[in-house]
This record gives structure tokens, sequence and C-alpha cells, in this order.
């Protein structure tokens, strides 16, 4: 499998919170990346629209010659998961399953909260994950639409985020969480922000941690993990502005990229 890569697609710059894991403990693999910033938010976009738009990623992505498919957006996944995978030659993932194992593994009282975008959270995916593996748990959604754009843009070192996120928040404050999952890939670069907010009791879930661990579980059973060191570099792909995806990946990654624009 030697040469063979990971592709990630997202609806905007999210996934690149999974790239970076899989940077840190995958890093002899290579990926190629696409973010449909041009679309972005898929969060109130109809079902067969997000699965068309997650459908024609997967399917550009598959000539980078792909090992598996990684869907780092929970709106795609809850809307395209299955979609999408009866539609290619390769394995394809997403991100609620991992990040639902890793809220159950973390909750110390079983009370769980879930924050992502209006689909994700109409589709009940992480409640109906974390309930078929506990049906105890206490489990809270939010739907938060404000919070993607504010990340495309750039907003979330900002000082503004923290009033835009804790008024997001707002009606998670009287739960009593011990536990909150990034139900968005967008979330992470939030983190500090939302740690704040919730306080130190709440556990916080990035599914991106997780998700790079489950591509090592999936790729160590195909046989198919990288064993030497390679100097080709990884590609990147927005429908949008690549300075705009560029300044966010160097920021995020640590690291130089370039970015290419493809438009569908």
């Amino acid at each position: 499998m030697e040469g063979k890569r990971i592709g990630i697609l997202d609806s905007g710059v999210g996934g690149l919170t999974v790239v970076r894991e899989v940077f840190r403990q995958l890093p002899k693999e290579r990926v190629v990346y696409f973010g449909d910033n041009a679309r972005c938010p898929y969060g109130p976009r109809p079902g067969d629209e997000v699965r068309d738009f997650t459908l024609q990623m997967a399917e550009y992505l598959l000539q980078y010659d792909l090992k598996m498919l990684v869907i780092a957006c929970n709106t795609a996944t809850a809307l395209a998961l299955d979609y999408v995978k009866d539609r290619l030659p390769v394995p394809v993932i997403g991100v609620i399953g991992p990040g639902s194992r890793a809220a159950i593994k973390a909750t110390a009282h079983g009370r769980i909260g879930i924050i992502g975008t209006i689909n994700t959270v109409n589709s009940e995916a992480y409640p109906q994950h974390i309930h078929k593996i506990n049906p105890s748990h206490y489990v809270k959604s939010l739907a938060c639409p404000t919070l993607v754009p504010l990340v495309e843009q750039g907003g979330y070192k900002k000082e503004e985020a923290l009033e835009e996120v804790r008024t997001a928040l707002q009606s998670l404050q009287g739960e009593n969480l011990d536990t909150l999952i990034l139900g968005c890939t967008h979330y992470p670069l939030l983190q500090p922000v939302i740690h704040q907010i919730m306080g130190e009791q709440v556990t916080l879930i990035d599914s991106a941690e997780e998700t790079a661990r489950e591509i090592s579980t999936v790729l160590y059973q195909l046989n198919q993990l990288e064993e030497a060191e390679r100097n080709d570099s990884h590609l990147f792909f927005t429908s949008g502005d690549p300075k705009d995806f560029e300044e966010i990946a160097v920021d995020w990654l640590g690291t130089s990229v370039i970015v290419k624009h493809h438009h569908f």
C-alpha cells in the first residue's frame, strides 16, 4: 500500500482538526484534504444537498490514490456516511462513532452534552450512538449555528469569540453536565473559549483525536499503515479562497501548506 493517501473532507476548515491529529498520531501517512469553504456551512442545508456535495468531494479525492476516506464533518457524517460508503471502493469512516465512544469513556456521572450544527442535532446521530452502548446516559443536544461562521472567518482567536460562544452555550449552563462533545470539527478551534465558559468540571471531547485512532486501527487491520518515511507533501484543496484557508491551516497545523483551489 506504499504511497496511497488518506482522503479527508469537510465543509470547510474544521477537518483540519482531524488532519492535525493524523499528523501527530500517524506521521508517516500522507493526506489529501478537501474543504468545501465556498458552500460552507453545511449545518442548515437540506439533507440531499449535503449528501450530493459530500459524494462530489469524495469522488474528486479518489483520483489521488486513496486507501481510505474520512468524512471529517459531523453534519456530513450524520447525513451522508452510509450514502458515500455504498458508492466508494475504499473504507469510509466518519467522526460521530469515535466521538460518542470517547464521551462514554470520559463521562463520570453519565451526563453528556453535545453541541453541533442544526443538521447534526436534528439527526440525533450522537444520542442514538451513545444510547446504543449505554441507554442510561443523560444526553442533551444543542445546535450552535453561529459558531461555524465564526471559525471560518478566523474569529476563533479574537475577543468577540468569548461573548459569541457564551451566548451560544447559555442554555447548557444549568444542565449539570460532566462531558461535552464538540460535535462539529470546527469547534476544537474554539476549545480554549468553550473550556473557559463550561468550566473545569466539564471534560471536552474532541472527536478528531478519537477519529485519528480509528484511522490507525482500520489501516492496521487492513495492513495498510505506511512503514517508510516519505518526502512528498500532503495535498490541500478548497472550493473557497486558498489564502484564507492557508492562513487558518498554517495557524492550526503549525506548518506551511500549499492550498489549491477547485470549484465544482
